[in-house]
């Protein structure tokens, strides 16, 4: 194996920059006669704008402009278009203005936007705008779809967006009915929010020589932030570019064009002048959009041999306000991600896509798959205990195997490949999970109470087509022009590694270039663990045009036939002699001003597009835990996680992701969720004071090993390996937590199972009438 190609374990390259403090994030950014912006949000949930005094914050020190609703409006400013929404009749679909002119539908929302020459300014200038509201009610997800619920959108009916449906309602019916079990669970998984490293900002400024517009920003995409932006603002798309320099972390929430952006940049139009933008913790907390939030009702059909008939599920899926731009991907994910690694000859599932009055939801890290894989292995797991059956052994009896591959799920999707049994003996054997009895006695010596829990997972990964270029110098020297984008996953370096295997060059000579519309014709960014898949894929058949290319270049050089040349470890070479030229000799006489035949043009490069289609991650996670009654506190004791991602890029990076995805799923299972008030719509939870965050003491020991099935989907045969952690964590926890509790009579944890919540549980049933372990 090469030892910087693929599959070898290199530290990443863009490291020391970051931890030096040599990363160039947007708020890095400062540029001459900067001029500051600041936001006026709505404190209430739900109300009727009256009107908007900003007379006093004109006349503020300080102050360049203020800008309002009704000033967008007349500006002719669009909306922000939702990129993803479901085809069909009777869906709703509302304008998301970039400034609210009459109505608030969240706490958070802006009404206006202050500039000024300082930040000092622009924030004391915005304390002076007066806004006369008219509260009205708000609504939460639970009653929403109440016939007595405020209409937020007079014309979504039952505050319903849009429905979708997977399988056949009445075949899953008659399965149901000739059942001998059956289990069902109602399930309301929580809102979190994403709290990346480097908030959300923007920085805007008007080239005075060309009229060009120019935003940096943190984001996932530039190319779509760009293609909004034209929207939006009505302008071509020449005369904008977008730049995303380092970002510090993503998840999601960075692939929503965001209003903040669309203002900077008018503002910095109508200024002259460059405008900048920082979000502030409890600001972005409040705006940046939201993930999960969802309520399913769910139910698993068997017969006399525990083997599952049928599956049903209606869920109902939290939109927020407004519709984000892929505010269709959780419901969709919702509805078709199910059997997850399970045979099941009939499901259906509906999924149904609801306005409440909160932040939009958008989404992040596994979007609508983790919940769903809470929703199956929580009920495998209930399903076990009330049939009296080992989970393990429930689990064997309902696997796919790998003989039914291709196997095509009631909710369209196709596994091409996988080996689920595979995966779960070889996490069983990693947690020793023959040895837990004795384990379990240990803990109850010290007064403990010990549990451990098991989650099969398999996601979706991988959209849309994405577009990869390569570029040689002439001292032979390379740049990678990605469609994706980089916000933490290490691309520079794997990327680097791919070049290394295809061209036997060194990684010194390989050069990363994203996140400008400038230098990149298009690509895509960065989200549903797509980059290695598509854009690999894409770099590969890049890679594939550069060595045609150079094969004809040095089939010149050499006085030989392009088809006698071949290439290996950097050199291209006549077959059956050792007459040779290198890559970096090549692309330096691709150079050459005289004597090159005009058919090779000039200069040694190749593009590659990629149609990107779904792969299939998958794996097993266990999760063993501790649980002190006196306190409800939980402690993790460990977790071992068993992963198929098809083919490895760098093993360092991929544990890199694993753990900082399981870190994720941790919070979400035991810490994190975004709290509103039902009576009033106000974000309880706006800080880190009160909204929980994992921290180095919440993590254990995580043990990882790989069961790799490469996919035929792709060039590389990779599968994606971003989201096992946060889709694996939190059901391998859950039924965790409830093995441990199960002398208690506890068959139900909600989300998050907070230590407060825990201890509640317990206290709820007497220990004199615990129940000990079957």
């Amino acid at each position: 194996m090469n030892p910087t190609g693929i599959g070898a374990r290199v530290i990443r390259r863009e490291d020391r920059r970051f931890i030096t403090g040599r990363g160039r994030y947007t708020d890095d950014i400062n540029l001459p006669g900067m001029t500051w912006a600041v936001m006026v949000r709505s404190p209430h949930a739900h109300a009727w704008i009256r009107s908007v005094d900003t007379s006093g914050a004109h006349s503020a020190p300080g102050v360049l402009t203020v800008l309002t609703g009704e000033d967008a409006i007349k500006a002719g400013l669009g909306g922000l278009p939702c990129q993803v929404f479901p085809p069909g009749s009777g869906h709703y679909q509302p304008t998301y203005m970039v400034l609210a002119a009459k109505k608030i539908r969240h706490v958070g929302e802006m009404v206006a936007v202050v500039i000024a020459e300082n930040l000092s300014q622009a924030k004391h200038a915005a304390e002076l705008i007066t806004v006369d509201y008219e509260p009205l009610e708000s609504v939460t997800l639970a009653g929403a779809r109440k016939a007595d619920a405020p209409r937020i959108w007079k014309d979504a009916r039952e505050n319903v967006g849009f429905t979708i449906e997977r399988g056949n309602a009445a075949n899953v019916e008659r399965e149901f009915a000739r059942a001998t079990h059956v289990t069902t669970l109602k399930i309301t998984y929580p809102r979190i929010t994403a709290n990346s490293i480097e908030p959300r900002n923007a920085v805007a400024f008007e080239d005075q020589a060309s009229g060009r517009l120019t935003l940096y920003t943190s984001t996932q995409n530039p190319f779509l932030v760009r293609e909004t932006l034209a929207a939006v603002l009505r302008l071509p798309e020449i005369n904008l570019r977008v730049v995303a320099g380092d970002v510090g972390g993503a998840f999601g929430m960075k692939s929503q064009v965001y209003p903040e952006e669309i203002l900077v940049v008018w503002a910095a139009a109508r200024l002259n002048r460059p405008v900048k933008w920082c979000g502030e913790r409890s600001e972005c907390i409040a705006t940046d959009t939201h993930g999960r939030h969802q309520i399913a009702d769910a139910a698993l059909a068997f017969d006399s041999n525990g083997k599952i008939l049928a599956f049903r599920t209606a869920v109902d899926v939290d939109l927020g306000a407004y519709l984000a731009n892929s505010a269709g991907v959780p419901p969709l994910n919702a509805a078709m991600s199910y059997p997850g690694t399970y045979d099941i000859p009939a499901s259906y599932a509906i999924s149904r896509a609801v306005f409440t009055t909160t932040c939009p939801t958008n989404p992040y890290r596994g979007s609508g798959k983790p919940e769903a894989t809470y929703v199956m292995e929580r009920l495998m797991d209930k399903a076990a205990r009330s049939m009296n059956i080992d989970p393990i052994a429930l689990r064997r009896r309902n696997l796919i195997a790998p003989s039914a591959m291709p196997y095509r799920t009631s909710g369209g999707n196709i596994y091409t490949e996988g080996d689920f049994e595979k995966a779960l003996d070889k996490a069983l054997a990693l947690i020793a999970w023959d040895g837990f009895a004795a384990r379990r006695l240990e803990s109850e010596a010290r007064g403990m109470l010990r549990g451990i829990g098991v989650a099969m997972h398999c996601q979706r990964a991988g959209s849309q087509s994405e577009r990869m270029e390569i570029r040689f110098a002439s001292d032979g020297t390379i740049f990678v022009h990605a469609g994706t984008l980089s916000t933490g996953q290490g691309h520079e370096t794997m990327f680097a590694q791919m070049l290394c295997d295809w061209f036997g060059v060194s990684l010194e000579d390989v050069r990363v270039e994203q996140g400008d519309t400038e230098t990149s014709l298009y690509g895509r960014g960065t989200f549903a663990q797509r980059s290695m898949s598509a854009g690999g894929s894409a770099l590969k058949l890049a890679a594939d045009e550069v060595l045609q290319r150079g094969k004809r270049f040095s089939a010149w050089m050499l006085e030989a036939a392009e088809s006698d040349i071949v290439f290996e470890n950097g050199f291209f070479r006549i077959k059956g002699t050792d007459r040779q030229v290198s890559l970096k000799e090549v692309a330096k006489a691709s150079y050459a001003g005289i004597g090159v035949p005009p058919e090779l043009g000039i200069g040694l490069s190749g593009t590659g597009s990629h149609p990107g289609p779904n792969t299939f991650p998958n794996g097993c996670m266990i999760c063993e835990l501790e649980v002190d009654p006196d306190t409800g506190r939980v402690c993790l004791v460990g977790i071992a996680a068993v992963d198929d991602v098809g083919v490895v890029v760098n093993p360092l990076t991929l544990e890199g992701q694993l753990h900082g995805s399981t870190a994720q799923g941790i919070g979400e299972a035991l810490l994190e969720e975004i709290i509103y008030s039902p009576d009033s719509g106000q974000l309880v939870t706006g800080s880190f004071m009160d909204y929980g965050m994992p921290r180095a003491e919440d993590l254990p020991a995580i043990v990882t090993e790989h069961s790799l099935a490469p996919t035929k989907t792709n060039l590389l045969g990779v599968k994606g390996g971003s989201e096992a952690g946060n889709v694996g964590a939190p059901p391998a926890i859950a039924n965790a937590l409830i093995d441990a509790l199960a002398r208690y009579g506890v068959n139900d944890i909600p989300l998050p199972a907070t230590s407060e919540r825990i201890w509640q549980a317990i206290r709820a049933n007497s220990p004199k009438t615990a129940k000990t372990r079957a």
